[in-house]
C-alpha cells in the first residue's frame, strides 16, 4: 500500500515540479526599465506629446522599447536604457554660475546640433542631459560607457522640430 500512495504522491509533485521548471524557464530577471513620468502643465505636456510623436525608432544604434509606466511623456531605447522624460522640473545645476563658468566638474553645458543641453554625470556612471532654452525641458538619461553625444545627434532634430526654443515656465 505504501507503495501505491507514494506513487501517487510523486505523480502529483512530478507535474507541478515541471510546471515550475518551466515557469522559472521561461521568466527571465525583468530588465524592462521603469522610468518615473513627470506631470508638467497642460501646455508642456502638448509639447512632449508632440515630441513623442516624431521621436526617432532607433537612438545610437538601439531600438526603441519604452519604459514602464507607458507615457507619452517617456521613451527609452535598448538595454541597459536610454531614458527619455519630458517635463521634468528645472534642474538646479541649470542655474548653478559653477556650470555657466565650467567650474563645476561634474555638469556642464554645451550644445549638439541646434539644441543646448546641461550635462551632469551621475555617481552611477550614467550622465543625465537636460534641454535648455526649449519651452519644456527634456531630460535623457544615458547609461555608463555609452557616448551620449550620438544619443543627442539622433535626438536634436526631434527636440528641434517639437519642442520650441524659450524659456519653459
Amino acid at each position: 500500500m505504501n507503495f501505491f500512495r507514494h506513487r501517487h504522491t510523486a505523480s502529483l509533485g512530478l507535474p507541478a515540479l515541471a510546471a515550475l521548471i518551466a515557469i522559472a524557464g521561461c521568466s527571465s530577471a525583468d530588465d524592462s526599465a521603469s522610468a518615473a513620468v513627470p506631470n508638467p502643465g497642460t501646455k508642456v505636456t502638448e509639447l512632449c506629446q508632440n515630441l513623442d510623436k516624431v521621436l526617432p525608432r532607433t537612438v545610437d544604434g538601439r531600438r526603441r522599447e519604452d519604459p514602464e509606466p507607458r507615457s507619452a511623456l517617456t521613451a527609452g531605447w535598448g538595454s541597459p536604457a536610454i531614458i527619455l522624460r519630458c517635463g521634468v522640473e528645472r534642474p538646479p545645476k541649470m542655474i548653478d554660475p559653477k556650470v555657466a563658468t565650467g567650474d563645476d566638474p561634474k555638469a556642464l553645458a554645451g550644445g549638439v546640433d541646434g539644441v543646448d543641453w546641461l550635462m551632469e554625470k551621475q555617481d552611477d556612471g550614467s550622465t543625465r542631459l537636460t534641454t535648455a532654452s526649449r519651452r519644456a525641458y527634456v531630460e535623457v538619461t544615458v547609461p555608463g560607457g555609452v557616448d551620449a553625444t550620438g544619443v543627442l545627434v539622433d535626438l536634436a532634430a526631434s527636440v528641434k522640430k517639437a519642442i520650441p526654443e524659450g524659456i519653459a515656465d
